[in-house]
């Protein structure tokens, strides 16, 4: 299995159960501190890597959705600050707002405020954490020189996350056709 899904400081430990029983289905859930994903036996190990990162990534969506409200938002910030960038990004406040159609985040150093775009709720929690620690790095660096993304570069998932924002962005563009009808 890759180490970027599996073993980045963030994750929880993953246990894999094969079931012959199973034959098509995937499933996944939390029991406790460790995430259990449930797969078909004869699932080849790449499969099974592909699947595993698909399940976390649902799972983290579905928590998403859930918990993060404004204040828990802001616990997360100060978590992350502390975390990735020694407690240095201390924002004056943290939010949700519903007028950021074009950003996922913005950030108003002067103040110390962070704004996260509504459309980053349900996406999986490593992308918000990504989001939201780019606009606590804005704390510290204005910019995006050079400065700016090596205070990026400590996150584990700066790459995924990135390419996960855009391909929604790529979606967004694509032709909306209308639902296939059954005939």
């Amino acid at each position: 299995m890759s180490a970027d899904p599996l073993n980045s400081a963030s994750q929880q430990a993953v246990e894999v159960r094969r079931s012959a029983r199973r034959r098509r289905t995937v499933s996944a859930y939390r029991e406790g501190d460790r995430t259990i994903v449930m797969i078909p036996a004869r699932m080849s190990p790449d499969e099974e890597q592909r699947w595993v990162g698909v399940m976390l990534d649902k799972l983290a969506a579905q928590e998403s959705k859930r918990m993060l409200g404004d204040a828990e938002l802001a616990e997360r910030a100060a978590q992350l600050s502390e975390q990735y960038l020694n407690g240095r990004a201390q924002p004056a406040s943290v939010r949700w707002v519903t007028n950021q159609n074009t950003r996922w985040g913005s950030c108003t150093p002067a103040e110390g405020s962070i704004r996260l775009s509504h459309r980053l709720r349900g996406m999986p929690e490593y992308v918000v954490d990504y989001v939201l620690l780019h606009e606590l790095a804005h704390l510290l660096v204005p910019g995006h020189g050079p400065r700016f993304w090596q205070l990026l570069e400590v996150y584990p998932r700066t790459e995924r996350a990135r390419g996960f924002l855009e391909g929604v962005v790529a979606a967004d563009r694509l032709p909306h056709l209308p639902a296939a009808r059954d005939e």
